[in-house]
């Protein structure tokens, strides 16, 4: 019944998410027109090109015939909760949610369509200061908060079984990144696997016990993606292949002139743009020829690896209990859409 009532659950808490709604319909400030359609996207708050197209608009300008409405939620686990309830056509998460969502029991019907980032240093467990926690194995019955069924939660739970610890040898709790700060604030915790920007705020006071570069490394890389609703792709590819063309514009941005991406990034997190700059040194941001490469998204007739990412996520998932079992590889093949790739981002 756990399993079964997932679906139920999910739907009936995005009334709880549609708070979270932030609405920039429309280009240049006007609002929305009820004549045009409008495309819905959830995004979060952890630096990635994604906050660039937001800042600078480049979907209201490539899009005129939509309105642009940008919906922030605070981890993949709401972002799968919208798409469920039909509330999304756009949205960033990271890959363990991802996998979730593909396989059983949500069974998601959307597609992965870009790569926003590859986790490094800008995601890790880490302990406080004043905890008695010097290594990993130390964690045995301290509380340690993390998002639930999201990209973190995953490298906790990787963590933990590299050290030979399950998730019973310790006090797991379910929070997001800004009531994992308060908490942590109130010593209400000893340790946390979370993201940027909160992560830096942790790291004031605490040290690093892993990192999901070191992770990646030992063969369980996490990653931020973009996907779309399988609906809105069939009746939009054209809009797809913009979404993504204003993605790989932001990678090219990030490469080229960090300055201008740290300062859009800047102002959509309300942080200067000079701790925003030492943000995207931790993180890894691929090229946009890189994304459509066999490594990643792959091209028509041929998804690439991150299908086999996904199914070696969902496979763990299942090992931990987390799902009632792992979906097979084509599911995550068949998940990946490579619809004009490597042209349509590359300009080849």
């Amino acid at each position: 019944m756990k399993f079964k009532s997932l679906m139920a659950v999910a739907a009936a808490s995005v009334i709880a998410l549609a708070g979270c709604a932030v609405d920039n319909s429309g280009s240049g400030g006007g609002g929305s027109d009820p004549a045009k359609p409008t495309l819905r996207i959830g995004y979060q708050t952890f630096p990635s090109g994604d906050l660039i197209v937001k800042n600078n608009k480049w979907l209201e300008e490539a899009l005129p015939d939509f309105n642009i409405k940008w919906i922030k939620f605070d981890s993949g686990a709401d972002v799968n909760t919208a798409f469920i309830a039909k509330e999304l056509d756009f949205g960033a998460l990271g890959s363990s949610p991802v996998a979730r969502g593909l396989s059983a029991p949500l069974n998601i019907p959307y597609k992965v369509a870009f790569v926003l980032d590859v986790a490094g240093d800008n995601e890790a467990l880490i302990a406080r200061n004043d905890a008695g926690v010097n290594s990993i194995p130390d964690l045995r019955g301290k509380r340690i908060a993390t998002p639930f069924a999201s990209t973190a939660h995953y490298s906790l739970l990787a963590a933990l079984a590299q050290n030979n610890l399950s998730p019973n040898d310790v006090q797991l709790i379910d929070l997001q990144p800004q009531a994992i700060l308060a908490a942590w604030e109130r010593g209400d915790i000893d340790a946390a696997y979370t993201w940027l920007p909160t992560l830096d705020q942790l790291r004031k006071t605490g040290k690093d016990l892993i990192t999901s570069r070191q992770l990646a490394a030992d063969g369980k890389p996490t990653l931020d993606l973009g996907v779309v609703a399988d609906a809105f792709a069939r009746e939009h590819p054209e809009v797809v292949d913009t979404w993504r063309q204003q993605q790989a514009r932001a990678l090219d941005t990030i490469s080229d002139d960090p300055a201008a991406a740290a300062k859009a990034i800047a102002a959509e997190i309300g942080l200067p743009d000079s701790e925003v700059a030492g943000q995207l040194k931790q993180g890894v941001y691929l090229t946009p020829a890189a994304v459509a490469s066999p490594e990643w998204l792959g091209s028509d007739g041929a998804p690439g690896n991150i299908a086999i990412n996904l199914q070696s996520a969902s496979q763990f998932l299942a090992d931990q209990k987390q799902i009632p079992a792992a979906a097979d590889l084509k599911t995550f093949q068949d998940a990946i859409y490579v619809k004009g790739l490597p042209g349509v981002i590359t300009g080849g």
